[in-house]
């Protein structure tokens, strides 16, 4: 069953403007250092910025908070699964406001998918819960 679903749409642009002028305070304000590493090393780096920039949007309407109610934006990190597919990994606040709306007896899935053509980058976010599967032991 869905449990939230979020999108952001961001313009490239907006991100190399503040990327410029804020630097590094920008960049350790917002990304962890997986994004920051994965999107140093790329031609495009505003537009890797401007993407994840839109996903962390887009995650944070899906927990119905946006960035309030102890999520921030380091709690909500992009990273790539081993075939390469983005997800969101937790932490903190966010995580914990996952768990809130996660029913009893389920465990969450986030889906993530992320996608630019200049001057725009986008992200979708949906959050699935499934029955947890039992731990055997």
């Amino acid at each position: 069953m869905i449990i939230g679903i979020g999108s952001d749409l961001i313009d490239i642009r907006r991100i190399e403007k503040t990327l410029e002028r804020y630097g590094e305070r920008f960049i350790q304000r917002l990304y962890t250092d997986i994004e920051q590493r994965k999107s140093e090393g790329r031609k495009s780096r505003a537009a890797s910025y401007a993407k994840r920039f839109a996903a962390k949007e887009a995650c944070a309407k899906a927990l119905g908070t946006g960035f309030r109610r102890s999520v921030f934006w380091r709690d909500l990190g992009v990273v790539n699964l081993p075939g390469g597919k983005p997800s969101m990994v937790l932490t903190n606040g966010a995580l914990r406001r996952l768990v809130e709306i996660t029913p009893p007896g389920h465990e969450a899935v986030i889906d993530l998918t992320i996608t630019d053509d200049f001057p725009l980058a986008q992200a979708i976010v949906i959050i699935s819960a499934r029955p947890a599967v039992p731990q055997s032991g």
